[in-house]
């Protein structure tokens, strides 16, 4: 164990905790605490008095002795007396919960000042404060500073490696997990239709191991009954058990782990709090639930929770290192990181997996999180390589490789497959925008009897249909092979390919995309990329084959004189390159995705001539998409965070619009304000208990509000509720002050000036609304106040939702209408 330096005089407060240097043999015991919520709220500090020591400050008179630190703060509020008061940080009037003494260091003047305010931890549904968790993490790097010889140099270098070892736990975590998602999941959809004689435990697959893929003579393979009819009722069966089973694990469980998870990620990422959203039963659920709804057959794919359960990993591993768990904008760099390991598990593609996090979910993606994000994708895939779930080496079951060229007259089919899949996108979200609003108004208090009953329709149907029968992920994989690498056929879909081969596809894209509209939005974990590539792929595989056939009719015809020249491939056009690219298209009329879409089918197929066709149908797609759906490149994530009401600004979002701030902002006659005298304990907890705000402004002046500072409101009910605990204190009749540090005979008087932010940020009344967006996406603010341009009187106040409230207004292509 590495003894620690000798403790500063003067122990200083921190905000959300104190500052610790983590050390390997901590790490353990941080992690059990982190797993069993070992990290508490300051909700109650009278409670907490009986738990955890308290140590007083002491008065300004002893700073002489005390430390260079404490020096500072009795200098600035020596200042505080004399008017200084807005720069002043000042000694706690009470005392204050910390749990270690020996955790506090001495911190430049420049890195205090910005970190002056005190903080607790952030309530739910409110956004966190970037510039105070960037301040914090200087103030503990400054601390680190104070090591001096060999042990700092260990110490430094300790603390450098905790994001790696943090990354690569996850990504370790992530190949697991995908690992056994796959196996049990396999197992399920087979157990459907049957058992291995060989073993009950054995899926299809490995009980027919020494089989072709195609043959479905397989003796060892037993099934549940030789009635059709019989066989169908089981199916059913058990598709709908298996459903219902993972919606009653998530209503009674953790409602968090409905759905896919990536449009809350995002909103995360973007700075929200939704508390245990990334937590541990969430996980558990989250991991049970895809397993279960995968393996009933259910028109859903396991991909985008994928990325929901890497979030969750990134967020409960982190808990063993103070830095990380202590801190929540370096924690989302974390995030960002498992985000690209989920996408990696899930297509086996590590640098897409990071385009993926980078494009579309992360909010803020520094250089180092870039490299953090490569590592711990490439960790989780080197461990789905080592488990090799499928016994075939391959990370997943539809990957393939393509060995036939494309020519240059199929460019405009390639165009075609991008209209159509763009036309889908845009199409697919406002029937979902329909089905969602319809469920919200007549079944939100019946999820499991709506699963049961969605799950009911896609047994019978997909008993019914040939090739429906199969899992979405089998489907996917005979659509993407090359009739002439495989032996067998699927169905007739490479010997008798012809119109009726086109109809069947046809139709099940039609089927799979009615029981995709009404299946995703249900409370069941559920991912889109599969269905969406499965559609695609039906469709894609349909028009290959009528080219094909229009080729082979008329192979002298000039169109198809690329056929003709030596050397001669047979045949000229594969019908599987339509069904890959046909996926990539639909998937990106849908998400919107488009670098991190193309670097994926790159790594499903191995085939670097193909990254063309790819670029161009994709780009299509999202060309038609944005056009035609009117959401100004949003997507369907956009449009799920439309509806779930977050506040979160695209960073790709540009407001056209004209106006100031003045416009938009809350009004000074609408906000509750906190005087900054005056008030009584009992008064501001009358406050908050009638008021559901997140923060309040603190203003001195009779008449006009001048501004002294912003006070959250978890840092208000913790000093309440502190205040109301001290001992001799006068409790509810204790007058609060957020201007000075004066004392009266006979006055109790709290010291409230360490629970604001005494600089808050600010804007005249004429700002430009155009300018105000940028600056709350570029950064992190919370909220602005608003003051009048002469004078400083507050005005009002702008938050993210007073932006997206502004309707009617244009953002990019698009309107928001909140």
């Amino acid at each position: 164990m590495i003894p620690p330096p000798p403790p500063p005089p003067t122990p200083v407060p921190d905000s959300h905790a104190a500052h610790r240097v983590a050390t390997p043999l901590s790490a353990f015991a941080r992690l059990r605490d982190g797993l069993l919520g070992g990290s508490v709220g300051a909700a109650d500090a009278a409670a907490a008095a009986d738990a955890e020591p308290f140590f007083s400050l002491r008065p300004p008179a002893a700073a002489a002795s005390a430390g260079p630190l404490a020096q500072l703060i009795a200098a600035a509020q020596s200042r505080a007396g004399a008017g200084a008061h807005a720069h002043a940080h000042p000694l706690a009037a009470h005392r204050v919960r910390v749990s270690n003494p020996f955790t506090f260091a001495a911190a430049s003047p420049t890195d205090w000042n910005a970190f002056s305010d005190r903080r607790v931890g952030y309530d739910d549904f409110t956004t966190i404060d970037w510039l105070h968790d960037e301040a914090k993490d200087r103030v503990r790097a400054q601390d680190l500073k104070r090591w001096k010889g060999w042990r700092g140099q260990l110490v430094r270098a300790f603390d450098g490696i905790q994001a790696w070892i943090v990354v690569l736990l996850i990504g370790v975590s992530m190949g697991l997990c995908a690992g056994v998602i796959d196996i049990a999941s396999i197992w399920l959809n087979d157990v459907k239709e049957g058992y291995c004689e060989a073993g009950f435990y054995l899926s299809k697959k490995f009980c027919c191991w020494h089989r072709p893929e195609t043959d479905y003579t397989c003796v060892e393979w037993i099934p549940w009954t030789k009635s059709s009819f019989l066989q169908c009722i089981i199916y059913t069966f058990y598709c709908v058990l298996f459903s219902v089973l993972a919606a009653i694990l998530v209503k009674f469980y953790a409602p968090y782990a409905a759905g896919e998870g990536i449009p809350e990620i995002k909103t995360i990422l973007g700075g929200f709090v939704i508390k245990k959203f990334l937590g541990v039963w969430t996980l558990l659920v989250k991991i049970i639930g895809i397993t279960l709804t995968v393996g009933a057959g259910l028109s859903l794919g396991k991909e985008g929770p994928l990325v929901h359960i890497a979030c969750c990993f990134g967020n409960i591993i982190p808990r063993i290192f103070p830095k990380y768990r202590d801190n929540e904008a370096k924690k989302r760099h974390l995030l960002s990181a498992s985000s690209a390991a989920g996408i990696s598990v899930a297509f086996g593609a590590p640098v897409g997996g990071v385009l993926f996090a980078l494009e579309e979910v992360s909010y803020y993606f520094p250089y180092k999180t870039m490299w953090r994000s490569f590592f711990c994708a490439m960790v989780g895939a080197i461990v789905l390589r080592v488990m090799n779930p499928f016994r075939t080496g391959k990370l997943v079951w539809f990957e393939v490789k393509l060995s036939r060229r494309w020519h240059l007259f199929e460019l405009p089919a390639f165009i075609l497959l991008g209209c159509m899949g763009g036309l889908f996108g845009a199409f697919f979200i406002r029937m979902n925008t329909i089905v969602t609003l319809y469920r919200k108004k007549y079944w939100n208090d019946k999820p499991i009897l709506e699963v049961a009953i969605v799950a009911l329709v896609t047994g019978l149907v997909g008993f019914a249909h040939v090739y429906l029968r199969v899992s979405t992920v089998d489907l996917v994989a005979n659509l993407f092979r090359e009739c002439a690498d495989i032996d067998g056929d699927f169905h007739g879909m490479c010997t008798n390919a012809g119109s009726q081969v086109i109809f069947l596809l046809l139709f099940a894209a039609w089927i799979k995309f009615m029981l995709t509209v009404f299946t995703f939005g249900t409370k069941i974990p559920a991912g889109i990329f599969t269905p969406s590539i499965a559609i695609g792929a039906l469709i894609g595989r349909a028009l290959g084959i009528l080219v094909s056939t229009i080729q082979k009719a008329y192979p002298q015809d000039p169109y198809f004189t690329a056929c003709t020249i030596k050397p001669i491939t047979n045949p000229c056009i594969t019908p599987a390159t339509y069904s890959i690219l046909g996926a990539a298209a639909f998937l990106a009329g849908t998400t919107r995705i488009t670098m991190s879409l193309t670097v994926i089918m790159f790594e499903l197929t191995g085939a670097l001539s193909y990254v063309l066709p790819v670029m161009v149908t994709v780009l299509t797609a999202k060309w038609v998409a944005d056009y035609t759906g009117g959401d100004g490149g949003a997507g369907l994530y956009g449009e799920l965070i439309r509806q779930g009401g977050y506040p979160f600004i695209d960073l790709g979002d540009e407001y056209i619009g004209t106006g100031s701030v003045s416009d938009i902002m809350t009004p000074v006659s609408e906000l509750k304000v906190v005087p900054g005298c005056g008030w009584r304990v009992g008064d501001l907890e009358a406050v908050l208990k009638g008021t559901r705000y997140k923060g309040f402004p603190v203003v001195v002046g009779n008449g006009d509000f001048n501004v002294v500072g912003f006070a959250g409101r978890e840092e208000l009910r913790y000093a309440v509720a502190t205040a109301k605990a001290r001992e001799n204190g006068a409790g509810e009749e204790a007058v609060l002050n957020f201007v000075t540090a004066g004392v009266a005979e006979g006055v109790d008087i709290v010291d409230m000036r360490q629970w604001i932010n005494p600089t808050p940020m600010t804007f005249a009344v004429d700002y430009p609304i155009s300018l105000c967006v940028e600056f709350f996406k570029k950064m992190g603010v919370r909220y602005v106040l608003v003051t009048e341009k002469e004078s400083g009187v507050l005005a009002g106040i702008v938050t993210k939702k007073d932006l997206l409230r502004h309707g009617k207004q244009c953002w990019g292509f698009f309107c928001v209408i909140v």
